[in-house]
């Protein structure tokens, strides 16, 4: 299955990591959600075939925006729980979201979930999965918070795309491989036969697991760049890289991403797994 959307916010050329001064929870709606996560949360939650009224547990919510599609499915007699152990992504999802009646944000481990037993209908873990440790005991939380019968739904990015394969071997030469191993964390849970293993050891029933490829416009790539960057734990490493280093960065990255772009922005072939399975 291939999908082509809308290119992201700015594809102006000519700017600078200091063009995002936002933090990075700020960044990551404000950039990563348009370009990446909300295409892929638009058909998650119409994955999940989700009916008015069903309580929906979204696990490593974010900025909320899986949260906030499901509540307007659910609508007014459902009620929606967006879960993340980062505050800062709380806040950002807090201040968005606070408007729906429906939706409550909570702090919490996704290994010892701030939820009751058999309390919720569906859950849904959008491009987390692979960065919880624990997956084997994130996976039991979420069997003991749903109803009998309930439905959990996942999906991950992965294999690596070209593009970033290009960004973590760049970021490795300019900062350390243990900053640009955060690239390869974001791809590192993805084969079909793992993630089926994953959720049917858990207890999980009916495990079925599909993978499409999501075709992406993203920006040009040095506003690409920068947003993806400060969007990330990134930010921090490469803000210590001074104006040099960065512009050595930015001259790297863009010569290596043109076979990528043309004169409109980027295009990202991304691999996506999505995996199901019921209590």
């Amino acid at each position: 299955m291939e999908s082509i959307q809308t290119r992201g916010e700015s594809t102006r050329p000519n700017v600078s990591f200091e063009d995002y001064g936002g933090s990075a929870p700020e960044n990551y709606e404000r950039f990563f959600v348009p370009a990446i996560a909300g295409p892929l949360a638009e058909e998650l939650v119409r994955s999940a075939a989700l009916r008015p009224g069903e309580r929906v547990l979204d696990i490593a919510c974010g900025t909320g925006v899986v949260a906030r599609l499901a509540a307007k499915v659910v609508g007014p007699n459902g009620a929606v729980t967006g879960v993340d152990i980062n505050t800062g992504m709380l806040a950002v999802a807090h201040s968005i979201g606070s408007g729906a009646a429906n939706i409550e944000w909570r702090q919490g481990d996704a290994a010892s979930l701030p939820l009751e037993d058999s309390t919720q209908d569906v859950a849904l873990c959008q491009m987390g999965l692979q960065f919880i440790q624990d997956k084997h005991t994130a996976l039991a939380e979420v069997r003991r918070v749903l109803v009998p019968g309930g439905r959990l739904l996942v999906n991950l990015p992965g294999p690596t795309p070209p593009l970033f394969s290009a960004l973590e071997d760049a970021l490795a030469r300019s900062t350390s491989p243990q900053v640009a191993a955060f690239v390869r964390l974001v791809f590192a849970l993805h084969e079909a036969t793992e993630v089926h293993r994953l959720l049917d050891t858990a207890g999980f029933r009916g495990v079925y697991v599909t993978k499409t490829v999501k075709r992406l416009a993203l920006p040009l790539p040095s506003a690409f760049l920068w947003q993806y960057i400060t969007s990330t734990p990134l930010s921090a490493a490469v803000a210590a890289l001074g104006n040099e280093g960065r512009a050595e960065l930015e001259r790297d990255i863009v010569t290596r991403w043109q076979p990528f772009a043309d004169a409109r922005g980027l295009t990202l072939e991304l691999g996506v797994t999505t995996a199901s399975g019921t209590t």
